[in-house]
């Protein structure tokens, strides 16, 4: 089943007499439960097209569907509250708030949506655990390592079960073997839970790991192909 489906996608910015056009017109489905890096060279559009997808930013022209919703039909708080609902953001730096612990960061996008204290406090642990930072729960970010703020990050974005995260160059301030404990673990839940993932990456090895990777350039989409995990498993079935 098509989770996110758009249309003849465009997105211009205008700067007084300066008009750039960030994305030129793209067609893109992404299926439920799938795990999609979007990749391309610094400029293309991709994290761009992140946002349109996301609602985040206003579209120019076409159709952005998700979950068969027409999201630039939405009012603003309409479409806040369909993101708080339905989606998951992880970025780069983290965006923890500092003076809160990994407890109290995991716990906010529940409690702006009215959980009880209580609640939101059993889920956000429950999340920790998931991601293995149970241990750490009451630290806060600074005395973190760069791996465990992203796991604290990953935990905030998934805390809401939502149906799609959109993660924004989630390895990119991290060491290799530190991006591949967190790409393992992205990996890992997306088959777990069920849930899609679309991440933008300058890194192969991440986009290796995905099930699709769409290539972009000067705003367009230009290819679209499979991760190596998708082959892999094509290869499992037919052996």
């Amino acid at each position: 089943m098509t989770i996110i489906c758009c249309r003849d996608l465009t997105k211009v910015y205008i700067t007084g007499d300066i008009r750039v056009e960030a994305l030129r017109g793209i067609d893109l489905d992404i299926e439920r439960g799938e795990m999609v890096a979007v990749m391309g060279p610094s400029g293309c559009g991709k994290t761009t097209l992140l946002n349109c997808l996301s609602g985040l930013d206003e579209i120019t022209s076409g159709k952005v569907r998700i979950e068969g919703t027409d999201i630039a039909s939405m009012s603003d708080d309409r479409k806040a509250s369909f993101r708080a609902d339905r989606m998951g953001f992880i970025f780069q730096f983290y965006n923890l708030l500092p003076v809160l612990s990994a407890t109290e960061n995991v716990e906010l996008p529940l409690l702006i949506k009215g959980v009880r204290d209580a609640d939101a406090k059993r889920k956000a642990e429950m999340m920790l655990d998931i991601v293995g930072l149970r241990a750490r729960a009451a630290m806060r970010p600074a005395s973190l390592s760069g791996g465990e703020r992203q796991r604290v990050a990953i935990a905030r974005a998934l805390v809401n079960d939502p149906a799609i995260v959109f993660a924004d160059e989630p390895t990119g301030d991290l060491d290799k073997r530190t991006a591949d404990d967190v790409i393992d673990l992205l990996r890992r839940l997306n088959q777990e839970q069920g849930q899609t993932f679309i991440i933008v990456t300058h890194d192969p090895e991440v986009g290796a790991r995905c099930d699709r990777i769409v290539h972009m350039r000067d705003g367009r989409v230009v290819s679209s192909g499979e991760g190596t995990s998708m082959i892999a498993g094509a290869a499992r079935e037919q052996g």
